[in-house]
C-alpha cells in the first residue's frame, strides 16, 4: 500500500452577479422616452408658471424698491414705497374695502351654491338638472367688464330695471351706484351672481360623491332635513368648501372690474379696492414702484389669508 497525498478539495466559490446598484444600472430606451414624453408634457405648464408668476412676482418684488415713471430711469427708494403705502389713506381704505368685500361676497356666494346644489341634487328629472347646471354656470364664462356694463343700467336709479320692480311693490328708489351705503351692496351682488356657479359645481360634484347608504343610514337614525344636512352633509362636504372658499377668497380679495366699471370706486373711495389703486397708481399716475409696493402687500395679504384657512381646516374639515 502505497502512501500517496490526497489533495485537499478547496471549496468551489461562486461566480461574482453582476452590479445591479442604482449607480451603475442604465436606464432602458423605453424609460428614456417615458421621461422625455414625461419632460415634453410638463415643460409648457412649467414654463407657463414661470415666466407668468414667478418672474412676475420677482419683478414686483425688485420694483417696488425703486422710484420709477417709465419715463425716467429707476431710482433707489429702498421701503419708502412701503412707508407711503401705510400713510396713504386711499391705500388703507382700499385694503379695508377689500377685507369688506371679501367676507360679505364668500359668505353669500358659498351660501347660494350651496343651497342651489343641494336643491339641484334633490329629486328631479335629469334633463332639468342639466339645464339648472348649465344656466348657473352660464354667467361664469361671460366678461365680468360686459356683465357690469350691463348691470349698471340695470341698477340705474332712474330707470333701472331693479327699481322698476321695487317700485311694483311700493319700494321708493335705491340709489343703488350713487350712495356709499348701496354701492357695495351693488357690486357684491354682481360679483356673487358672476362667480357663485363655480361654487355651484364644485358642490354638486362633492355631494354626488357622497355615498347614498350614509344618508340611508342617517334616516333610519332619525335625522330629516336641515339636521342631516348640518350634521352628515356638511361634514362630508368639508374638503370641497374647503376648496371653494380658499378659491372665493383668492379671487375676491383680486376683485378689480365690478368695482371699476360700476362705480368706479365711488362714491368717494367707498368701493375702491385695493387692484383698483394699482391700476390708477401704475398707469394712470405711472407711480409703478408704489403700485409695486401695494401689489406685494396684497400677495403677502393673500398668502397669509390661504395659509390661515388651511390652519383651521384641520378642526372642521372631515375626510372619509
Amino acid at each position: 500500500m502505497t502512501n500517496t497525498e490526497i489533495p485537499a478539495v478547496r471549496p468551489s466559490r461562486p461566480a461574482p452577479a453582476p452590479a445591479t446598484g442604482a449607480g451603475t444600472a442604465r436606464p432602458s430606451a423605453r424609460d428614456r422616452g417615458t421621461r422625455l414624453l414625461a419632460t415634453l408634457f410638463l415643460a409648457p405648464t412649467v414654463v407657463g408658471i414661470v415666466v407668468f408668476t414667478v418672474v412676475p412676482i420677482v419683478g414686483s418684488i425688485v420694483l417696488s424698491l425703486f422710484h420709477w415713471n417709465v419715463i425716467d430711469s429707476p431710482s433707489w427708494a429702498g421701503a419708502a414705497n412701503y412707508r407711503e403705502v401705510f400713510t396713504d389713506s386711499t391705500v388703507l381704505v382700499s385694503f379695508r374695502n377689500t377685507l369688506v368685500f371679501m367676507v360679505l361676497a364668500v359668505a353669500l356666494q358659498l351660501l347660494i351654491a350651496l343651497t342651489l346644489a343641494l336643491a339641484v341634487n334633490g329629486r328631479m328629472p335629469v334633463w332639468l338638472r342639466s339645464v339648472f347646471r348649465s344656466a348657473f354656470f352660464f354667467p361664469l364664462v361671460l366678461s365680468a367688464a360686459s356683465i357690469s356694463v350691463v348691470m349698471k343700467y340695470l341698477f340705474n336709479q332712474d330707470f333701472g330695471v331693479v327699481n322698476w320692480a321695487l317700485g311694483l311693490i311700493g319700494i321708493a328708489p335705491v340709489p343703488w351706484l350713487t350712495s356709499e351705503n348701496s354701492a357695495m351692496a351693488a357690486v357684491i351682488l354682481v360679483y356673487v351672481w358672476q362667480q357663485f356657479g363655480f361654487s355651484f359645481l364644485l358642490f354638486v360634484g362633492g355631494l354626488n360623491n357622497i355615498p347614498k347608504e350614509i344618508h340611508e343610514a342617517a334616516s333610519l337614525d332619525g335625522a330629516t332635513g336641515l339636521r342631516k344636512h348640518l350634521h352628515v352633509t356638511l361634514p362630508l362636504l368639508s374638503p370641497t368648501l374647503l376648496v371653494a372658499t380658499v378659491v372665493g377668497v383668492i379671487n375676491a380679495l383680486q376683485v378689480f372690474e365690478q368695482p371699476y366699471v360700476l362705480t368706479d370706486g365711488g362714491p368717494g373711495d367707498s368701493t375702491r379696492t385695493v387692484v383698483m389703486v394699482i391700476y390708477e397708481s401704475a398707469f394712470e399716475q405711472l407711480r409703478f414702484g408704489e403700485a409695486s409696493a401695494v401689489g406685494v402687500l396684497l400677495f403677502v395679504l393673500i398668502m397669509a389669508v390661504t395659509a390661515l384657512q388651511f390652519r383651521l381646516s384641520r378642526r372642521f374639515v372631515h375626510y372619509q
